[in-house]
């Protein structure tokens, strides 16, 4: 795709709104929240900040600079830096990415029927639960969430999400800019109505000092800041090739200092708020969260949801506001999901975004329904209960928690030491207003590189060690943990190597 063939925002609020969109989604609203409960509180916050400034904005950094300088999407413009050996990774990470976009589109469609039950059946007490012959019924929330994910009315609602998406995208980066500046104020709205409601409760108040307050023995534990940088990496979207793909549709002069710090800033604040919400909620009703997204969205903050006083109407408003925000917040997320692999694919191929959208639409609408089968493996319901959650369970623990971090290693080793930190840095300040001092080349090369061997090395040792690889037994399938492992390793290089060598880019746009 030539540069005057590059769609343009309309303005560089237009891409800001988009990128911070990008950047809030699902986990920004209940999984900071959970992380802040289960790590302590206010001990989470410094850890939380720390790695916020060491590696969450100098990432985004390099993604921006790389966009704005290259004009092109995640995998190309790595091909400009250091050749097919940069571009495969950019491919490999774009391809974790799109198994995260095909399951994170299940879980949005999971929001729209718990939307759909907020209006009368999941504030009733208990569902019966025909699919599962060895269980009754269940209280609601879960009950609710389990009898909706073993029926087939999920896999319509997973059709619907998608053509939501496929419409923007095919309307181009002026569609997006459109969809981001309805949503976002909405979604402010909405997040402080419900911290409103949170601080008004009883107890909440109290909640909300006990967020506020370190506990420094705490944040001894290596845990705490482990969780703190896996948090900020996934929380700004690093990783997913989004940021490079939206900067690109800037002019090359623009500003790619003040840009990241608006957009972290304005993401990290918009979960702040989102803390604060949940946690006095929870605090206030003495529920002790899981840290998982899953168990948060549909089971913990529902049941939260149902026990405000006020009667039933304000349950359901509450109720109805709450997942209108997530889809809303995981729309504008999934969106930039898909765009970023529709601009890499347009850059190398030259596919225009209609027939993109053919392709790709059909390919991952049958993804997610993989991951939305209502088939029941667990009648008993001891684990995920159905095959569409289990192969999401699965994929998500290679997929989210090694694929994003790996791209993102590999990206800070190929700019820091192929590239060049400096020669980056340099092509930045030309255009910044705040110019980046010589320690970000330090940062790149040594310090960020640092944290993330760090954090896939004991997530691996932990891995192989048999403290996570026992958690996923499958009623008759035990071979499937595997088969999802191989799929995810040796699919995404296998398709990364051949989206690298099967076709040259033009020797003009070749040159570093």
């Amino acid at each position: 795709m030539s540069v005057e063939q590059r769609g343009q925002w309309q303005s560089r609020f237009g891409f800001i709104m988009a990128a911070a969109g990008s950047a809030i989604g699902l986990g920004n609203i209940v999984f900071f929240g959970a992380n802040a409960y289960k790590y302590g509180a206010g001990a989470f916050y410094l850890p939380y900040l720390i790695a916020l400034f060491v590696v969450g904005i100098p990432v985004m950094i390099i993604e921006l600079g790389l966009g704005s300088n290259t004009r092109k999407a995640f995998p190309p413009s790595l091909h400009q830096l250091a050749g097919r050996f940069g571009e495969f990774w950019g491919w490999f990470a774009l391809l974790s990415a799109t198994i995260i976009t095909m399951y994170y589109i299940t879980i949005l469609a999971w929001c729209f029927g718990m939307l759909l039950g907020a209006l009368g059946d999941l504030w009733k007490p208990e569902t019966a639960l025909p699919a599962f012959s060895q269980i009754q019924s269940l209280p609601n929330p879960v009950g609710y969430f389990f009898n909706m994910i073993s029926s087939w009315w999920t896999v319509i609602f997973v059709v619907c999400i998608w053509a939501a998406n496929l419409f923007v995208i095919s309307r181009g980066v002026q569609s997006i800019e459109f969809v981001n500046k309805i949503f976002m104020p909405i979604m402010w709205g909405f997040i402080l109505l419900l911290i409103v409601r949170g601080i008004t409760l009883p107890g909440g108040l109290d909640g909300l000092y006990l967020l506020f307050t370190p506990n420094f023995e705490v944040m001894s534990n290596p845990e705490v800041w482990k969780g703190a940088f896996s948090q900020i990496f996934f929380t700004l979207s690093l990783g997913f090739g989004i940021m490079t793909a939206y900067a690109s549709y800037l002019p090359k002069d623009s500003d790619q200092v003040t840009n990241p710090l608006i957009i972290s800033f304005m993401n990290c604040g918009f979960e702040f708020l989102a803390g604060i919400a949940i946690f006095t909620m929870l605090f206030s009703f003495s529920m002790v969260p899981k840290a998982s997204t899953l168990s948060m969205t549909f089971f913990i903050i529902p049941e939260g949801i149902s026990k405000m006083p006020g009667g039933p109407w304000v349950v359901a408003a509450f109720g109805v506001m709450f997942f209108l925000l997530l889809l809303m917040a995981g729309i504008t997320s999934s969106v930039s999901l898909v765009e970023g692999l529709a601009s890499s694919i347009a850059d190398k191929f030259g596919f225009t975004r209609r027939r993109f959208v053919a392709l790709f639409g059909i390919l991952g609408c049958l993804g997610s329904v993989a991951f939305a089968l209502p088939q029941v493996v667990d009648p008993g319901l001891a684990s995920d209960g159905t095959l569409g959650l289990t192969l999401l369970d699965l994929m998500d623990h290679w997929a989210f928690s090694y694929g994003l971090m790996i791209g993102g290693l590999a990206e800070c080793l190929i700019v820091g030491w192929v590239f060049g930190a400096d020669k980056l840095r340099e092509n930045i300040n030309r255009y910044a207003q705040i110019r980046l001092p010589a320690f970000f080349d330090v940062l790149v090369k040594f310090i960020i590189p640092g944290i993330l061997i760090f954090i896939l090395g004991s997530s691996a040792w932990s891995e192989f060690s048999g403290v996570y690889g026992h958690n996923f037994t499958i009623n008759g399938m035990p071979w499937l943990p595997m088969a999802c492992f191989l799929f995810w390793l040796l699919g995404s290089c296998a398709v990364a190597a051949f989206l690298t060598w099967s076709k040259n880019y033009p020797t003009e746009e070749v040159q570093a």
